[in-house]
């Protein structure tokens, strides 16, 4: 069963997954931007542009607001946030794991019973 909290988890995994959307987030982690500001500085197209923040926009990874006729676009933290806790869940289980594989290895130079081996001298 899926939660909406965890659709919405799902989806700001999604949104952030793409280039193109981070490097929009990099530039809105800095301050607000018009979506005019994020095409030059990006060297994407308007529509381009206006397509990932809609995705970042539906994911909950920025906001907007309207200024006169421009759309002004910012980070939003706790949307973001929402992104580290996921991968600082998968993080964690994946040191967990590492740390299992590295208890169970043998030391170079042990058998399978944990005795040394003997080198043949020739």
């Amino acid at each position: 069963m899926t939660t909406n909290a965890t659709a919405a988890t799902g989806d700001a995994l999604f949104a952030f997954a793409d280039p193109s959307r981070r490097a929009i987030l990099d530039r809105l982690a800095e301050g607000e931007r018009a979506v005019g500001e994020l095409v030059a500085a990006l060297g994407l197209s308007q529509p381009a542009v206006s397509q990932h923040l809609r995705v970042l926009l539906d994911a909950g990874l920025v906001s907007v607001r309207r200024e006169g006729r421009r759309r002004i676009y910012r980070a939003r933290p706790d949307g973001l946030e929402e992104v580290r806790r996921e991968v600082d869940r998968y993080w964690r289980a994946a040191m967990a794991q590492m740390k299992r594989d590295l208890e169970h290895r043998q030391p170079p130079g042990r058998g399978e019973d944990g005795d040394l081996k003997r080198r043949s001298r020739r």
